[in-house]
């Protein structure tokens, strides 16, 4: 498996727009966009070749729902982009990585993504992401 970058550290937030007006007023970043999905609203801030992406979840029973009742606001996961991501699910499966989902699903900017198992990763959550091709780095 090749990783090609981290593509994005996710942040879950109570609120998007306080999240957003820091990131803008604090330290100038552009939003890049914002999208919805049944479970969560989220806004992608590029940073040099990766990004921050801000969560706000619409579910408490959702992952990131009951992540930010645990947690609060803070970081909630790391995204690392690959090349081929069935090719990647295969290598971690090799390894004995148990992963949250078997299959890639939609994901942000019309990707494909994959949740690692927190209990082969030290507890860490961690994405993997293989972008379309037109937006891939």
């Amino acid at each position: 498996m090749k990783i090609k970058r981290i593509e994005h550290v996710a942040i879950v937030v109570d609120k998007l727009a306080p999240g957003m007006k820091m990131l803008e007023d604090v330290f100038g970043l552009k939003l890049d966009y914002v999208q919805e999905t049944n479970l969560s609203k989220l806004a992608m801030y590029p940073v040099g070749d990766s990004s921050l992406e801000l969560i706000e979840t619409k579910s408490a029973d959702s992952r990131s729902g009951q992540w930010l009742a645990r947690n609060g606001q803070s970081l909630y996961h790391l995204c690392f982009e690959v090349d081929d991501i069935l090719d990647a699910i295969r290598e971690l499966k090799a390894k004995g990585i148990k992963l949250q989902d078997e299959v890639p699903k939609p994901g942000h900017g019309g990707s494909q993504i994959v949740f690692l198992d927190q209990a082969s990763t030290g507890n860490l959550l961690i994405e993997l992401v293989q972008m379309p091709a037109q937006a891939a780095h």
